[in-house]
């Protein structure tokens, strides 16, 4: 047997180059290899006692049966409660899906929304997974390169001009992973303005990170004037309680989307685990100052990075403003021999530091951006000094 023997839909769709990247190291750890993984997107923190303490009480409680499929009524009262309290988002449980992570959300909202042939918007650098989700979905993605001259972010020219007949969504995501670019309220109501003169476009904006955020506010598109009903606010608890393994996402829509998206999840998976949506509640109900220890150590960690590379000849490096990533500008090094091994792109570039630095990144090809590489800083402060002398160290002549 062979791929041939596969379905065209699996053969033509792309593996997560963080999760390849991520295998890749392993296999050399386990080779004996002293790998420093900076390539993954996952806090490096455990999560909070009290989220822990109401995982167990839900195992003592017997939450083992099936839930409902888009979620527990009472943890959808708690993320309406969360979008009201942090994004000033007024949405009422009927309008909220809960699932088995954000990934999940972003495949239902693809599902749900794309027929053959739509064009989605993506300003470039996007996540890795957006646009094989599009794809999927028999989408078209409709890249927008942006560079680290303009923080990684898309203009209202840019996106005017990107658009077509065949548009039916914008994916965007704020802070951004991999850029850490975080729009602002006038940079979102310029967009807005844009997206005003063209009433049948729908946006899909994902906040998942939007706590780790170093400029004091995240804004929320959907709060902008005229945007409410055509937005789809994507969030989850991955990122900012550290509980990437637990698996649970969720949107904010127009009823009619939520309907949709439940729907789609009731014939695919059904209702995410029992236990991570009641150890969710406890979550979403704590004050936001019981993860600002992560949040500090995260704006800490990325001063650092951005000190020591920029002591290296060939990063060019911009301010991220949140999430936890840089995505410094490493073409200076393309078309050079380095320790007899020639770079010509980012790619290329990656897996030499992970050969001859013992140092796990990203290629930006991966995520729209032909000249970077993605670093997180979702490691110790000693990892990441380590990591970047030996950065140092391997591209020195």
């Amino acid at each position: 047997m062979s791929t041939q023997h596969l379905s065209d839909r699996i053969n033509g769709m792309a593996t997560s180059a963080t999760l390849a990247m991520a295998a890749k190291a392993r296999e050399l750890k386990t080779a004996g290899k002293d790998i420093i993984g900076l390539s993954l997107g996952e806090p490096d923190f455990n999560i909070p006692d009290f989220i822990k303490d109401a995982a167990k009480q839900a195992v003592d409680d017997n939450y083992s049966s099936y839930s409902p499929v888009d979620g527990y009524l009472d943890l959808k009262e708690a993320i309406a409660d969360k979008f009201s309290r942090d994004n000033q988002l007024n949405y009422k449980p009927s309008q909220i899906v809960v699932s088995t992570g954000a990934k999940q959300s972003l495949a239902n909202i693809a599902m749900v929304m794309l027929d053959h042939g739509d064009e989605v918007i993506l300003p470039a650098p996007y996540w890795v997974s957006y646009s094989d989700i599009v794809k999927l979905a028999e989408g078209v993605p409709v890249e927008v390169p942006t560079s680290i001259d303009t923080d990684f972010k898309m203009t209202a020219t840019q996106l005017e001009q990107a658009i077509t007949p065949k548009t039916k969504m914008i994916w965007f995501s704020s802070p951004c992973n991999p850029s850490g670019s975080v729009y602002s309220k006038e940079e979102l109501s310029a967009l807005a303005e844009v997206l005003a003169k063209h009433p049948n476009i729908f946006i899909v904006s994902d906040e998942i990170y939007e706590h780790i955020n170093f400029v004091g506010g995240h804004v929320s598109i959907a709060g902008i004037p005229g945007m409410y009903d055509r937005t789809i606010t994507v969030n989850g608890v991955s990122k900012a309680f550290a509980m990437t393994g637990w698996r649970i996402g969720y949107i904010g829509a127009p009823e009619w989307i939520a309907k949709a998206c439940t729907k789609f999840q009731g014939q695919n998976t059904s209702g995410a685990n029992s236990i991570a949506q009641r150890a969710t509640i406890a979550a979403l109900k704590a004050p936001v100052s019981s993860i600002s220890h992560m949040i500090e150590a995260f704006h800490q960690r990325r001063d650092l990075v951005l000190k020591l590379l920029g002591e290296i000849p060939g990063f060019r490096l911009n301010i991220p403003e949140g999430a936890f990533y840089v995505f410094p500008d490493v073409s200076e090094f393309f078309g050079k021999t380095i320790k007899g091994k020639q770079i010509n792109n980012a790619s290329d570039f990656a897996i030499f530091l992970l050969e001859e630095a013992l140092v796990a990144t990203v290629t930006g090809e991966a995520f729209g951006n032909p000249n970077c590489i993605r670093i997180s800083y979702a490691a110790s402060e000693e990892a990441l000094r380590e990591a970047m002398a030996r950065i140092k160290k391997a591209v020195s002549a």
